[in-house]
């Protein structure tokens, strides 16, 4: 998480934070909370500020943490009125949050209560993980009545809380190795009318396509069988990974299984030398050689050198495309070589490759210079 993003842990958020507090329970000292908040806060990243200050929360509220917790509930402000479009601001409860896992442990009933309350309004989805640790029956009990609740964020919390490879968060080892657990979940939640909840249910299958391939293709091709469009919607975007390493699977669920019967002609890439910052363009035709109509996915692979001076490859999108036998279709696209925090770039000798259902063929190559 960037910096800008730990700045929102600042005086006034934290000074915010003592108010909510201290209007739950008005013997809190709200000026020493802050105080203890902000001493060596500008030091610490995000993760560090948030979880200082639900340090000094233990310091300030009532214990045992039941006590704590109905004081951390009745300070939450007003449940998120929509399920995206709502900024940076619900960040303030990342503290809460970090407070409930560090403290309330050993307090089930009362943690789960306070995380089903946080999660309406930022999201519990770190914390809950801690207590899909100690307690994986109960709290998964207690996931599966929580997909039918009616507030889209608790749904959502179900699906993105038990994802094995959950960014920025403790990968959950059990479920890498077995994720039938998840997958029951994921059951209840397959058709649920919410994108919000649609997209986290297709990035838990796609964490789990990394670890296990051949249980995430043949999950969503079964859901395939008479889905509606929004479950339709939740494989294309689960088996994402999996189908740009050309896995037969996940492209077969998708219909893109079969052998393509191509050929590519006309290739022309522009300019062969690319400054960093640049971009590359490039074309050609596909032309099908097969005697019945194909249905193909058309993607290009990058290969970009890296610091040490190996190639790795990296997928982009490109088309669906239906051809007739011995149809063609011109195809375009470009590549940018544009400094990015994600992606750096270095000089050298790159390649590009068209992928079609998952097959590659050889494009050229091209230089990348300063």
């Amino acid at each position: 998480m960037g910096d800008r993003l730990k700045d929102l842990f600042d005086e006034r958020c934290v000074r915010a934070i003592a108010r909510d507090l201290r209007a739950a329970q008005p013997g809190l000292d709200e000026r020493g909370f802050a105080r203890d908040c902000l001493a060596g806060l500008s030091d610490l990243e995000l993760t560090g500020r948030a979880s200082r200050i639900a340090d000094v929360m233990h310091e300030h509220l009532p214990q045992p943490f039941p006590a704590a917790a109905r004081v951390l509930v009745a300070s939450l402000g007003p449940e998120l009125a929509r399920s995206d479009t709502f900024g940076l601001e619900p960040l303030q409860y990342m503290p809460h949050v970090f407070y409930v896992a560090k403290r309330g442990l050993d307090h089930f009933e009362d943690a789960m209560t306070a995380q089903y309350e946080l999660t309406k309004r930022f999201s519990a989805e770190f914390s809950v993980r801690a207590f899909l640790m100690k307690y994986p029956d109960a709290t998964l009990r207690r996931l599966r009545a929580w997909a039918a609740d009616p507030n889209v964020h608790v749904r959502r919390l179900v699906s993105e809380a038990t994802r094995p490879r959950l960014p920025w968060a403790p990968r959950l080892r059990a479920f890498q190795q077995d994720p039938s657990p998840v997958i029951a979940l994921l059951e209840l939640l397959k058709d649920d009318p919410e994108r919000y909840v649609q997209r986290s249910v297709a990035n838990n299958i796609n964490d789990i396509s990394k670890d296990h391939p051949t249980i995430a293709a043949d999950l969503c091709r079964r859901w395939l069988d008479g889905a509606p469009p929004g479950r339709r919607w939740i494989v294309s975007h689960a088996l994402r990974s999996l189908v740009k390493k050309g896995d037969r699977g996940a492209l077969g669920a998708l219909g893109f299984g079969a052998a393509p019967r191509v050929e590519i002609a006309s290739a022309s890439l522009s300019p062969r030398s690319v400054k960093i910052g640049g971009e590359l363009r490039f074309s050609f035709e596909l032309t099908s050689t097969a005697p019945r109509e194909q249905e193909l996915l058309v993607d290009c692979a990058v290969h970009f050198v890296k610091a040490n001076g190996s190639t790795r490859p990296k997928v982009f999108k490109l088309r669906k495309v239906v051809l007739p036998p011995s149809g063609r279709a011109e195809i375009a696209g470009k590549v940018s070589f544009e400094e990015m925090t994600t992606r750096r770039h270095y000089p050298g000798r790159h390649s590009i490759d068209v992928m079609v259902n998952g097959v590659a063929h050889p494009l050229g190559q091209f230089d990348v210079c300063r």
